[in-house]
């Protein structure tokens, strides 16, 4: 299994306002910080669909803070705020969740264990 890369896109950091480097590098180091975290579950995984399990759960907690940055957006707005930040945080979120759907060995094993996921979150509520 080969390692992943992920990145920040250039046009997520070029919609960030100027004098925004702080910004960008906090950024960078985000995804830094979940690619280390990818590569560590994919070396110590036993096969590719247990490297997936792993890649989903990193999925999962993107979509987590997808919403949580997307829901600030009206807030911020609301309080006459510009939710640029908050726009390129979620951007960020879902851009990397692509770049990981773009890995070909991994993407068959992400589908499937979704749907697995689902299954047996649906069998599990069923019994309630």
């Amino acid at each position: 299994m080969d390692t992943i890369s992920l990145g920040v896109p250039k046009p997520i950091l070029e919609s960030l306002p100027e004098g925004s480097e702080a910004a960008a590098q906090d950024m960078k180091r985000a995804v830094q910080g979940v690619e280390g975290r990818i590569n560590r579950a994919i070396e110590e995984a036993d096969d590719e669909g247990d490297a997936a399990g792993h890649v989903v759960d990193v999925i999962e907690r993107l979509n987590d803070h997808l919403e949580r940055y997307d829901e600030f957006v009206p807030e911020l707005r609301a309080w006459g705020q510009s939710p640029i930040y908050a726009i390129a945080w979620r951007n960020l979120q879902a851009d990397l969740i692509m770049q990981l759907y773009e890995v070909e060995w991994l993407a068959e094993h992400l589908d499937r264990e979704r749907n697995a996921r689902l299954v047996e979150d649906g069998i599990r509520f069923g019994k309630r």
